[in-house]
């Protein structure tokens, strides 16, 4: 994942921050508690296509 995308990019849905997580290939939103997919380096920001994360993760 390009380091300048990671600047720019926010969640599609609150405009908030995102965090990369390299092993599970997410970018997660801390704020709304979703993790969005990299599915061959690019980032899908569709809510539809998020994963909602558990307790545990957040």
């Amino acid at each position: 994942m390009d380091a300048k995308l990671l600047d720019i990019i926010v969640c599609p849905i609150c405009k908030g921050p995102l965090v990369l997580d390299k092993a599970a290939q997410e970018l997660i939103c801390k704020a709304d508690r979703l993790a969005f997919p990299i599915k061959d380096g690019i980032p899908v920001m569709l809510e539809d296509e998020a994963r909602a994360l558990g307790a545990e993760e957040a």
